[in-house]
């Protein structure tokens, strides 16, 4: 999308989202045929971009998301948003580079391309070549960004979208506002993003599968990440590919995000098509480490816990450690929840698996089921833990990533191989 004046103010913001939700409502609700609407939807999203942004790109590729009859048209309308949304101007970028690394930019790299590679919700990438030749990839937050995410995380309805995105309604409570907050304020801390860049690169060092880019230390700041360059193909693109490269990319995507959460202790909470590079090898890149939940020791151990259980596929097990994790009380919230969370392990008790966008939707109607369960006159509901709100981002995410590679691959060899030792 090319630069469009981005709204920074609280009361600017909010009737712009007001706005797009009151039409796409509408129009979801009352026409058959809503291109005009998604794309008015996806230009308003874009041009605020922040947490409005993050909205509509989970809706692009989140399946279960839309109603079905408007799926296609909202999903055509918004898969710019997946790779890139409005962009700030060169000279607002190279302003930006020049005060925070205290240089001019020709000090500072051999060469800088003038139009962004890739745009989002907080910053946007551009290509570069550092002074002895290196290729690079210059990541730089939109000017003002930092007061725009402020205006959203203070308006009650931007962050009841979210959470309503990664879960229930009913789930809405402060703690789980305040997690939200801290995800999305880190996400402006490039600083922070490198570290976890780093982290993540050596919780998977040696395996020749995952790449992370290397961090650029003297050319990153809070508001600049540079990295090594990396080429490759898009989601889409891997999508088309044969059958045994599609599955490499399952397996090692798979590996990535579970050997991250439950070896690492940390994982990356968004899984956006963006964020992956494929390769002819099977190999994959993973880029953008900005929001990323920290595991805490008794969280750690319980998901272990239950991933051991599904492993061995004993469901009975299965179904005590899950009691535990969630802290269930029994009645009608932990049928459903039960019910949800053995669903989503379908991919490890009945590995190889062929993880469907059907199968995805069915999740994403399901976890909307739990809602009931704040009504029940049994009083058995249990809001999810704060710490574990951004793991549905992730499930539904992630799941209809793999959906999209449209591939059987066997999950449970590969969790086995890093979970044998612990």
């Amino acid at each position: 999308m090319p630069e469009r004046r981005m709204p920074v103010s609280r009361l600017g913001r909010l009737v712009r989202m007001a706005g797009v939700g009151a039409r796409t409502g509408a129009a979801v609700l009352l026409s058959t045929r809503s291109t005009s609407t998604a794309e008015r939807a996806a230009e308003v999203l874009g041009t605020l971009r922040g947490l409005a942004t993050k909205v509509g790109q989970m809706m692009s590729y989140v399946d279960g998301f839309l109603p079905e009859g408007q799926r296609e048209v909202f999903e055509k309308a918004m898969r710019p948003l997946q790779q890139n949304a409005a962009t700030s101007s060169k000279e607002a970028v190279i302003g930006m580079i020049e005060r925070e690394l205290g240089a001019p930019i020709g000090e500072l790299f051999a060469e800088f391309g003038e139009s962004p590679i890739a745009s989002a919700s907080i910053g946007q990438v551009h290509w570069a070549r550092l002074l002895d030749g290196r290729e690079v990839a210059v990541k730089v937050q939109h000017p003002r960004i930092d007061e725009a995410i402020e205006s959203d995380l203070n308006n009650a309805g931007i962050i009841e979208a979210l959470v309503s995105a990664l879960g229930p309604r009913v789930m809405n409570a402060r703690a789980v506002f305040d997690v939200v907050r801290q995800r999305f304020r880190e996400e402006l801390d490039y600083t922070l993003e490198a570290e976890r860049q780093r982290y993540f690169g050596n919780v998977h060092a040696g395996d020749p599968m995952i790449r992370v880019p290397l961090v650029i230390d003297d050319r990153s700041s809070r508001r600049v990440l540079t990295s090594e360059f990396v080429r490759g193909a898009d989601l889409e693109q891997a999508a088309e590919l044969d059958a045994d490269l599609r599955k490499s990319y399952a397996e090692t995507l798979w590996r990535f995000v579970f050997k991250g959460y439950l070896v690492g202790g940390f994982f990356n909470a968004d899984p956006h098509p963006g964020n992956y590079l494929f390769h002819p090898d099977g190999s994959v890149t993973f880029l953008d480490f900005g929001c990323v939940q920290p595991i805490g020791e008794v969280q750690l151990l319980r998901s272990r816990r239950v991933h051991h259980a599904a492993l061995k596929r004993d469901e009975k097990e299965f179904e005590q450690r899950i009691i535990e994790l969630l802290g269930l009380k029994g009645g009608s919230y932990q049928r459903l929840a039960l019910a949800y969370t053995r669903r989503c392990f379908d991919p490890l008790f009945h590995s190889p698996f062929h993880i469907t966008r059907p199968y995805v939707t069915e999740l994403v109607q399901q976890i909307q089921e739990l809602k009931k369960a704040m009504f029940a006159k049994d009083n058995s509901f249990i809001p999810l833990p704060p710490s574990m709100v951004f793991m549905n981002r992730l499930q539904f995410g992630f799941y209809s990533v793999l959906a999209r590679l449209d591939v059987t691959a066997d999950y449970r060899s590969i969790e086995e191989a890093f979970l044998e030792r612990i």
